[in-house]
């Protein structure tokens, strides 16, 4: 008894980490145009040194410049992407919990994710140097299925492992109870 109670009281805490994203996503939206190009452009530069290192390409800094100028808007569109993957599997995680999969899964945590999308574009559109993008809340969703997609073929593995499992153990147990029989 005690050990459902306590399940029910911290079941809505599984939210947590999908309103943290949520708070980071519109965190980064609150920069101003500047702030969020430099920061891109670091990760940018941060992964052509890193492609340099693995490929050993030993590029010059003047290289790795114009590779992250000629690659930055691509980071971050795929930041965008993985930020709302990320946002898709902290919120289809709980979700899954509580039950909801399939079609209901994709439609509850879909809606969400384009939702909060598109008014964080809107919110874009009062910070400076910022403006709301059709285009950024469709990757963003895109990024979202993604992670939803991900979310429900870990799901599907694990209730079918788990009804494997449990078939298996009923099938030990037959076979026990026939040997006793004998």
């Amino acid at each position: 008894m005690f050990h459902k109670v306590i399940i029910t009281l911290l079941k809505p805490l599984s939210f947590l980490p999908a309103l943290l994203v949520m708070y980071m996503i519109f965190s980064f939206s609150a920069q101003n145009g500047t702030e969020s190009g430099d920061l891109s452009f670091k990760v940018s530069v941060k992964l052509v040194e890193v492609g340099s290192e693995v490929l050993d390409m030993k590029l010059t800094d003047s290289e790795i410049q114009m590779y992250a100028n000629k690659y930055h808007h691509y980071v971050r569109k795929l930041g965008h992407m993985t930020e709302y993957c990320v946002l898709a599997i902290t919120l289809c995680v709980p979700l899954y919990a509580y039950g909801v999969r399939g079609i209901w899964l994709y439609l509850l945590a879909g809606l969400i994710c384009a939702g909060f999308a598109a008014t964080d574009e809107y919110h874009q559109s009062f910070v400076a140097g910022r403006g709301p993008s059709a285009r950024d809340v469709c990757i963003d969703t895109f990024g979202a299925m993604i992670g939803i997609t991900g979310t429900q073929i870990v799901g599907w593995a694990a209730v079918k492992s788990t009804k494997e499992l449990e078939r298996e153990r009923k099938r030990k147990r037959k076979q026990k109870r026939r040997r006793q029989k004998r």
